[in-house]
């Protein structure tokens, strides 16, 4: 540990000697290296996994320190800003290494950015967005990872960063229960996509025309012609559809209207629009992001009448 060198002058020494024996929990889940920090012997520990609870974990420690004698310090990778406060709450030892140093038995604190702190802004990532709103769509309350990354076609990686960045970002919160993740929020779903929605992506991307022909029937209707599908608003001359792949139709495709009876209008979506869609439109959450600089009057009226349908309809799947 060369950092706690660097930093604090604070000379760290490996010891050889044999642990006492721990609990098949403990052993899972962390690494164990007795240790003397400037002579003062200590525990380094070394978490296998991403870290349960904050709660979980506080009680790990205090397992290791009762049965060593000795203080059990957490050494680990990265740390958000949220399990950083949560840490310094419950008083837990920490080291995060080239940014944080919390050493209470040593009245050590020195404190750097959290990885949650690094930017003020943070563009949402794809997963991260698709996995919000599959929350919102399911009601809220409390959500296993497990269960999204099948419904949604997820890796364990792609679920891990992007619940990981969801939680940083202070929009959810996650704990570890056994070898299950949840996710959970107090607010409904309604006011949890108000207090996110400006902090969501506009999932198109970009947008082509081509010729009507040459539209499959595996597109999702988009933009107009989906917001005619589920309100009252009449449908748009130029069909809109989307997709989150155009490879096929580039060689046809145009960045500009020219025939509006014999072209249609294509989406290129920052993620797949099939993921969250029950039939032949993209869903209403993802729609009313796509529309909400839209400042035409019917458009901002259809979108309201929209979102209320879609709460009413969280709600009844909840009761």
């Amino acid at each position: 540990m060369e950092y706690l060198n660097q930093v604090l002058g604070v000379k760290v020494m490996y010891q050889d000697g044999a642990l006492k024996p721990m609990p098949n929990f403990i052993d899972a889940r962390y690494r164990i290296q007795k240790v003397t920090l400037d002579g003062k012997a200590a525990l380094f520990v070394y978490p296998k996994e991403e870290l349960d609870s904050v709660d979980a974990v506080k009680k790990h420690l205090e397992r290791i320190q009762k049965a060593e004698g000795e203080p059990a310090v957490l050494i680990l990778d990265r740390l958000t800003y949220r399990q950083k406060q949560y840490l310094l709450r419950d008083h837990i030892p920490f080291v995060v290494e080239g940014k944080q140093i919390y050493l209470p038995f040593m009245a050590v604190y020195l404190q750097e950015r959290g990885d949650g702190e690094r930017q003020e802004t943070t563009t949402m990532l794809p997963s991260a967005q698709l996995l919000l709103l599959y929350y919102i769509y399911h009601g809220c309350g409390e959500l296993l990872t497990s269960e999204a990354c099948q419904d949604l076609g997820f890796t364990a990686t792609s679920i891990s960063r992007a619940s990981r960045q969801l939680e940083e970002m202070g929009l959810i919160q996650a704990e570890k229960r056994g070898v299950q993740k949840i996710l959970y929020s107090d607010k409904t779903p309604m006011a949890l996509f108000a207090a996110t929605k400006n902090q969501m992506e506009n999932p198109v991307k970009r947008v082509i025309y081509v010729p009507r022909a040459k539209i499959n029937d595996q597109l999702l209707l988009g933009g107009y012609s989906a917001l005619s599908e589920y309100t009252m608003m009449n449908p748009p001359t130029v069909e809109c559809f989307a997709t989150d792949s155009i490879s096929a139709l580039e060689k046809v495709a145009s960045g500009k209207l020219h025939n509006s009876e014999d072209q249609c209008e294509v989406q290129l979506w920052r993620y797949d629009p099939k993921k969250l869609a029950a039939g032949n439109s993209i869903d209403r959450l993802s729609l009313a992001l796509a529309l909400d600089k839209d400042r035409d009057e019917r458009v901002e009226e259809a979108v309201e009448e929209m979102l209320e349908q879609v709460w009413r309809d969280i709600d009844g799947q909840r009761n």
